[in-house]
């Protein structure tokens, strides 16, 4: 091999170590669950524990989401429950766009997939460390909701 590729590939490996260094995920928690054959049910309510240490910390909390081009709304309707390590239970209604009014989606496609991290609450602060449990359940008017792939959690500390 001549110097002038050895030198070459050597830029561009620690060029691309360096461009990989600056790439920041500053998720504390970030998951999706598949849903079975692309069809969920109320009664398919979607658990995803986290975990809470520091009580002080304000946190963004986004609901992450899969559907495919062929669901039919532009829109979604969730019932989200928490559940606190002390056991008490909340449940919020929350409806999120999906789509702008011409059709266009708003999430980043990836071939038939369309993925968002929709969010849920800014700078939240937890009263209590320990186990929490988000669950989330369809709250639109069909059911099974047909082509959503799958939802998640995403849970980070707020800047």
């Amino acid at each position: 091999m001549n110097t002038f590729f050895k030198t070459s590939f050597s830029a561009l490996f620690l060029l691309s170590i360096l461009l990989s260094s600056c790439i920041r995920n500053d998720a504390l928690v970030d998951n999706h669950q598949a849903i079975p054959r692309h069809y969920w049910s109320y009664l398919n309510k979607v658990q995803l524990p986290f975990e809470i240490s520091d009580t002080t910390a304000r946190y963004n909390i986004y609901l992450n989401l899969r559907h495919t081009s062929e669901y039919k709304y532009s829109n979604i309707y969730f019932l989200i429950h928490m559940v606190s390590p002390d056991g008490k239970k909340s449940v919020e209604r929350k409806e999120f766009r999906l789509a702008l009014p011409d059709g266009e989606w708003l999430g980043k496609g990836s071939g038939n997939i369309y993925s968002y991290q929709l969010p849920f609450k800014s700078n939240h602060k937890f009263d209590k460390a320990g186990k929490y449990t988000l669950m989330l359940e369809q709250n639109m008017r069909d059911n099974p909701l047909r082509e959503v792939t799958d939802v998640g959690l995403r849970l980070e500390l707020a800047k």
